[in-house]
Parts: C-alpha cells; sequence; structure tokens
C-alpha cells in the first residue's frame, strides 16, 4: 500500500493553473474609445516580435523568419498556401501594419490584442477570425500555461496571432515539412482545421493532469483525510472553474464553423474533419463536468469525514464527562466540612468506604452505557 505522505508530496508537486490575482487589476482598454482602437491588454513576453513563415504546395515547402513586415506581401497570392505565425502582440504598428498588409478588418485587429476575449468565431467579407486559448502542460515545470490565440483564416493563407513565443503546433510543422498525408494536398481551410484541432486535442492533456490531482485527493480523502487540507480541494476547484471559462466557448465556436462557413470558407471534405473536431470538443466538456461533480463529491465525503472524525472526539469527552460528573458529585459531598459525619471514625472509611462507592458508579455508568451501545 502507498505511503499517504508520500501521495501528498506528489498531489503538491501538481502546481495550480497561474492565474492573475483577483487583487491585481488587468489592463482593459479606456471607455470612451472608438470601435477599432487597438490597445494591447496582455503582458509582454518577449523583446522581439517573431515572425514566421512557411509557405507550401504540393511539391515544396518553404519555411523563412520574416524580419520586414513588407515582405509578407509577396506570400500573398493564390499559387500556395502560406501560414503566417507571429509570436507576441506588444508592438502595435507591427500588427496595425500586418492587419493593413493582410486587409484584415479593424475590429478584427482589436479583438486579436485583447487578450481577455472570449473565444469566438467572426465571419467577414474575406476571412474568418478565430479566438481560442490554447492551452499546454509543461511537463518540465509541471505548470500549465495559457495564452490567446487568434487564427485568421484566408482562402490563400492563415495568420496565428500568440502572445508568446512557444505553441503547440509542432505536430503541424512537422506533417507539412514530410508532405505525407493530406497536410499539403488540400487548402488553407484544412490548415485552420488542424490548428484548431491540435488546441482541442491539447484540451485533453490539461484534463487529464487535473483528472490525476482529483484522483489522488479522492484516494486521501477515504484513507487519511487528516493529511489533506481545504485548500487542495480548493485549488482545483478554481482550475475547473477557469478551465471551464475557456473551453465551453470553443465548443460553440466549432459547432458554428461546422454549420454556416461552408459556403463561404471551409469545403465540404474540411467541414467531415470540423465536425469531428467538435465531437472531441463536446466531449472536453463533458469530461471538465463529470470531474467538477467528482470534486464536489470528493468535498462532501472530505467534509463528511472531518465531521465525523469530530463527533467520535466529542463521543469519547461525552463518554468520560458522564463517568466523572457523578464522582465529582460524590468527592464534593465527602470535601464539605460537617462535624458529624459517621464515616471519619471509621478506620477504613475512606481506603473502603469512599473508594468502592466511586468505584460502584464509575462501574455502574460504564455497564449502563453499554447496555446502551454507547461505547
Amino acid at each position: 500500500m502507498n505511503n499517504p505522505l508520500s501521495e501528498l508530496k506528489k498531489l503538491n508537486k501538481l502546481n495550480p493553473i497561474k492565474y492573475v490575482p483577483l487583487s491585481v487589476s488587468r489592463k482593459r482598454p479606456r471607455t470612451g474609445q472608438a470601435p477599432g482602437s487597438l490597445i494591447y491588454t496582455g503582458k509582454v513576453y518577449t523583446d522581439q516580435i517573431k515572425i514566421q513563415v512557411i509557405d507550401y504546395t504540393d511539391d515544396f515547402i518553404n519555411e523563412v523568419v520574416i524580419k520586414d513586415v513588407d515582405e509578407l506581401e509577396q506570400f500573398n497570392h493564390p499559387n500556395s498556401i502560406t501560414w503566417i505565425n507571429i509570436q507576441g502582440l506588444h508592438d502595435i504598428e507591427i500588427i496595425s501594419s500586418i492587419g493593413k498588409l493582410m486587409g484584415l478588418h479593424p475590429l478584427t485587429l482589436e479583438d486579436i490584442l485583447d487578450t481577455n476575449q472570449r473565444p469566438k468565431v467572426e465571419e467577414f467579407d474575406e476571412h474568418l477570425y478565430i479566438s481560442m486559448k490554447m492551452i499546454n502542460h509543461i511537463e518540465k515545470v509541471n505548470m500549465i500555461d495559457i495564452e490567446q490565440v487568434s487564427i485568421i483564416a484566408h482562402k490563400h493563407y492563415v495568420i496565428c496571432f500568440q502572445e508568446k513565443p512557444g505553441d503547440v503546433f509542432d505536430d503541424i510543422r512537422n506533417r507539412l515539412r514530410n508532405g505525407k498525408g493530406r497536410a499539403r494536398k488540400r487548402g488553407s481551410d484544412y490548415l485552420a482545421y488542424m490548428l484548431m484541432d491540435v488546441v482541442i486535442d491539447f484540451y485533453y492533456e490539461t484534463l487529464d493532469q487535473v483528472w490525476n490531482k482529483i484522483e489522488r485527493l479522492d484516494d486521501l480523502v477515504v484513507r487519511k483525510p487528516q493529511r489533506i487540507q481545504l485548500a487542495d480541494i480548493q485549488v482545483i476547484r478554481r482550475d475547473l472553474i477557469q478551465l471551464r471559462r475557456y473551453m465551453y466557448p470553443v465548443r460553440d465556436v466549432v459547432h458554428t464553423i461546422s454549420k454556416n462557413s461552408s459556403d463561404h470558407f471551409f469545403a465540404d471534405q474540411t467541414l467531415m474533419f470540423v465536425r469531428d473536431s467538435y465531437d472531441h470538443a463536446v466531449q472536453v466538456v463533458e469530461n471538465l463536468d463529470t470531474y467538477r461533480e467528482i470534486l464536489n463529491s470528493v468535498m462532501d465525503l472530505y467534509l463528511s469525514q472531518l465531521s465525523n472524525k469530530m463527533n467520535e472526539v466529542m463521543k469519547v469527552l461525552t463518554v468520560m464527562s458522564s463517568i466523572f460528573i457523578p464522582l465529582t458529585f460524590i468527592a464534593g459531598i465527602y470535601g464539605m466540612n460537617f462535624e458529624n459525619m459517621p464515616e471519619l471514625t471509621w478506620e477504613w472509611a475512606y481506603p473502603k468506604g469512599f473508594y468502592t462507592l466511586l468505584g460502584t458508579v464509575a462501574l455502574a455508568m460504564i455497564i449502563i452505557m453499554k447496555s446502551r451501545k454507547w461505547l
């Protein structure tokens, strides 16, 4: 059998999701701003914005790092599919220049820079805007990383806007480089689908980490509830609340795309895969609801175990009080300073009389409690 202390140490090593404390105000756009005003509301994670470009067809692939925004103009053509990945959003001038060069709507740029944006999808004349939360469990530091990713889906290119370096798209890059399967044989709509699908797939990994913590708590709360603190359960509860906030809207995003975008951007063949991603999103939401219910059960069981433990303590104290109350009463009587007490003249009054009386009363109390199954 595993040592509960070692189990608790494993539990404590699973760090919670990194939240912005409630006492620290988020940077929000000032009220009264005109629609389309560009204000970055996130943190600065990198000194310089990095622009990576993967341009490909069925026959070739070209990977470059762009240093000048004007170089993107050469990729805005129908002869190939271009994936533009932008890491860092703090330089508003660069983001604005990219938007003007690629024909993005000002409201789209405003949503890209608002990192508190709720996951959603919006359809414009020339492009489709998709906002999602990219959630990744970083195994090296045992931490869950959350950032906003904005996807611009165009007929000839796909643009990803990320808050910081690092993402979950390495598998897609490898598939494009290898040239195997459908990745390079389909259009930009299939590339946009792959990006969404990978983001959703990594939700499973995040939920697995949360489930491992819930499972350990569930095991400890039955065997050694005193080893757990209420804060351990509360941290996981907070994790699930945050994950629900980020994951629930993604289901609606994928559902909207699968139902309403066939005539504008996504081909019918790609929509079949989008519907499969919708099934994954539904399963993620169902797992999230299940974990919340299990955690609530763990919380109830933990509080019940504490209550039972307290009842056991109170039961022992009550039994001891019930036995010693009559004994204390008798001792109080014998402690009175009465002049006429027959026992004072007896040689063995206290050794035989007093202590025998106390023992008889105590034994009688114990027999009565045993008969009533109080002990």
